[in-house]
């Protein structure tokens, strides 16, 4: 298929390509974005929704110029638990919504005074080492959910060794597979995995027998479901995040762009597509999902089929927000153990460790720099150790948003910080590649 001439961005395809098309981003995302929910305990249907909903959102905000899926952020797990245990799931959910209002905000400087400060004020010293601590630190609840009964730290062998064999397929699957299956690794460990624990008598199919074909998902309304207040703590929690996933935003454009050979961080702009990613978070915080993000194994998907038309993407969305109103589907999510769970996390939250690495590798940081050394391993200690400030009774600064705030102003007042003057500078790299495709 990567041998076909390129589908365009505004090209509508046949309706049975469409269609098709459409549920290879759908099985793409499904894994990641399921597991997010499920970790901190609020329900996939809404997440499945909220990610539709989100897309859509995202698509009509960068004019349909962008062939990008959104889905549930990985950055967003450890304070999400955090929030959850001190406000509950409606207290998360404000923490979710400012952090939206800041993307929008950063849109509306980025429009207003351009993007050199953004990347000025997020190099990769800083983010790569943040990114490396949202991966280890989530390193413990993947072991647990592994190893143990859920809710008693109490080790089982019979749901340990599901673990590792989900693990073990989802290593395989990522190894050896090729094309589209080899974009799924996620999805065909849990559904491996599924299988393994059915056979070993873990699953009780019960509730998915009586669920109802359509249902509605368990939303959380603000002023409906709820009366919403606000937390500064949660607050102080969930927005820090923020400055980890506006840099990965702009990594993901730079990719997408290469892929798709168009300039997105200049036209439709940076402004636009940090926009859709906020709203989509917002849409998200007002019925009771997770912070959405753009979604690499979607990029991946673009990239393998040269597929970018922007109502691909659509179908997609729409075929989540249907998938959220399916009882049944719903259901079946809800009887994964927590241990094949566990298996694929303990992959997925290395990689995001990994990807932490990586980016400090593609750009060439050099460790061995002394700034570079203080700047990484402050943030590594400070971030997985779980340091905090207590800033009154009500207000506290957890070890993420602590660790990114303290690289940040290292980074600011060390002596040898890289300047970046203008935007040309920042993206020439993109403009050199893609010039190289169109000869």
């Amino acid at each position: 298929m990567s041998q076909e001439k390129a589908v365009g961005i505004r090209e509508v395809p046949r309706y049975d390509r469409w269609l098709a098309f459409s549920i290879q981003h759908l099985f793409a995302m499904f894994g990641a974005t399921i597991l997010v929910p499920y970790l901190v305990g609020i329900s996939p249907a809404v997440a499945l929704v909220s990610s539709g909903l989100g897309t859509l959102a995202y698509l009509l905000i960068t004019r349909g110029q962008i062939p990008a899926y959104l889905g549930s952020s990985f950055a967003f797990i450890t304070p999400m638990i955090t929030a959850i245990s001190i406000g509950g799931i409606e207290g998360m959910l404000i923490g979710s919504f400012f952090a939206g209002i800041v993307y929008g905000l950063v849109a509306l400087l980025i429009k207003t005074s351009g993007v050199r400060w953004l990347i000025n004020l997020l190099p990769p010293i800083v983010v790569g080492p943040v990114i490396m601590v949202i991966g280890l630190g989530l390193a413990p609840v993947a072991v647990d959910m592994a190893m143990n009964i859920p809710g008693t730290g109490i080790y089982d062998g019979t749901l340990f060794t599901v673990a590792l064999i989900t693990l073990f397929i989802t290593i395989l699957a990522s190894i050896f597979f090729r094309g589209f299956f080899g974009l799924i690794p996620i999805l065909i460990g849990i559904v491996g995995g599924y299988v393994v624990a059915y056979f070993l008598g873990i699953i009780d199919l019960t509730p998915v027998r009586e669920a109802a074909w359509i249902a509605a998902p368990d939303f959380v309304v603000p002023f409906v479901t709820h009366t919403p207040t606000i937390s500064w703590t949660i607050i102080a929690i969930m927005v820090p995040v923020a400055v980890v996933t506006l840099s990965e935003h702009i990594g993901d454009q730079m990719v997408l762009s290469k892929v798709v050979g168009k300039n997105f961080v200049k036209k439709p702009g940076l402004h636009r597509s940090i926009l859709g990613d906020g709203v989509a978070t917002i849409i998200s915080s007002v019925l009771g999902g997770p912070p959405n993000t753009t979604y690499g194994e979607n990029i991946g998907v673009v990239a393998l089929t040269r597929v970018f038309s922007v109502f691909v993407i659509g179908g997609a969305a729409v075929l989540a927000i249907i998938f959220g109103f399916i009882g049944k589907v719903a259901a079946l999510i809800e009887t994964i153990p927590t241990a094949v769970m566990g298996g694929v996390s303990i992959l997925l939250f290395g990689i995001i460790a990994s990807s932490g690495l990586r980016m400090l590798i593609d750009n060439r940081v050099n460790i061995g720099e002394k700034r570079n050394l203080i700047i990484s391993s402050v943030i590594l200690v400070i971030g997985i150790g779980g340091a905090f400030i207590q800033v009154t009774d009500e207000i506290q600064v957890p070890g993420m948003a602590l660790a990114a705030i303290v690289g940040i102003v290292l980074n600011l007042i060390l002596p040898g910080r890289p300047i970046i003057k203008n935007s040309e500078e920042m993206f020439q790299d993109l403009n050199v590649e893609m010039d190289k495709e169109k000869q």
